[in-house]
């Protein structure tokens, strides 16, 4: 068969547009046009495909004979192949690009803009040919999303599904919360500010442990800006969540004292063992001390690590700590489902 400098002239142009290698689309040609031999004669004959680097000429061997090109027959084969396997290699390639950028990228805040909704994913697109879905389980409850909308998310994963890559989003993790301030505040960025550790209820509260390597920068003070410019910014971005910043202390009784605030703090006990605090409040505290359906202590206790109970100091403690658990175990039951009261940090 004579020389077929079109079929190069091809490869060519989608190697350089999409940066797949010369090599690799002429190897899924041949391996194509292999399978269209078999096809055309018989599945069980030896068939192999040669395509020619330097004209673009087609060989292809049956049964170790050379197949006879003067009718044409395989370039007709080839024809009708080149387009499908091309296309296939392009998605191929495209999907193997997502996964090289992005595998690695887990934990990360991006922003994307919402292109299309599929069932319960919301549909984002991220650039440079990826896209990403927010599914249901990772939205915050209340937030509404339209189509062109720029909206910034954590990666949670990234996995293959089907021939196609899926990254998948989240605006629920307390990472979301973490990066945000990486971003809009750069002493966390530069590491002079860490952040300890972080408890969220999505939409609604979080607080946070911060601590400075630099004396000299006030970690809360900081965090929160100028007249709350920073925080401002990253409670707008969350919807209105409320944050609670907390200076980190590695005094337990401190920490979970700070951790309850803004309630004021009559006295606290510690019980190692059992990993539980008993902490007592005046009766004007009690239920600041509590939150609303038990959100405040219920995020003292995620973000210290200790089991919180809260006392009241008055004669009717009995009936004030029954109050105070029927709260804090309906809070449990819905999730927190309404928005903490108090100061963002």
């Amino acid at each position: 068969m004579a020389g077929n400098p079109e079929l190069l002239r091809l490869v060519d142009y989608y190697h350089r547009e999409k940066g797949i290698s010369v090599e690799r689309l002429l190897f899924a040609l041949e391996s194509a046009i292999g399978a269209a031999v078999h096809k055309k004669y018989s599945e069980t004959d030896d068939v192999r495909v040669q395509i020619d680097r330097t004209n673009g000429e087609i060989r292809a061997w049956r049964n170790g004979t050379l197949l006879n090109m003067t009718s044409g027959e395989l370039g007709r084969i080839a024809a009708q192949t080149a387009k499908q396997v091309i296309i296939q290699q392009i998605r191929d390639a495209e999907q193997e690009a997502v996964i090289s950028v992005y595998a690695d990228r887990m934990g990360e805040l991006v922003t994307g803009t919402i292109v299309r909704f599929e069932r319960d994913d919301v549909v984002i697109d991220l650039g440079g040919g990826a896209e990403a879905v927010l599914p249901r389980t990772d939205r915050v409850r209340g937030e509404n999303y339209h189509v062109g909308d720029h909206i910034n998310c954590v990666i949670i994963n990234v996995m293959k599904y089907g021939p196609r890559v899926r990254i998948i989003l989240s605006r629920t993790t307390p990472d979301l919360v973490r990066r945000l301030f990486e971003r809009e505040v750069p002493e966390v960025a530069e590491g002079i500010i860490q952040i300890v550790q972080l408890a969220r209820e999505p939409g609604y509260r979080s607080k946070m442990g911060v601590t400075s390597s630099d004396a000299r920068v006030d970690c809360v003070g900081a965090c929160v800006g100028v007249r709350g410019s920073r925080i401002r910014k990253i409670t707008d971005e969350l919807g209105g969540e409320k944050i609670d910043i907390i200076k980190w202390n590695d005094s337990a009784e401190v920490l979970v004292m700070n951790a309850l605030q803004p309630a004021e703090i009559k006295s606290i006990t510690l019980f190692e063992e059992e990993g539980k605090a008993e902490v007592v409040v005046d009766d004007d505290q009690l239920s600041l001390a509590i939150g609303r359906r038990g959100q405040n202590v219920r995020l003292a206790a995620k973000l210290t690590g200790w089991d919180i109970n809260i006392v009241s100091g008055s004669d009717d403690s009995v009936q004030a700590q029954a109050a105070a658990a029927d709260e804090f175990d309906a809070g449990a039951e819905h999730g927190g489902n309404e928005r903490g009261d108090g100061a963002s940090g």
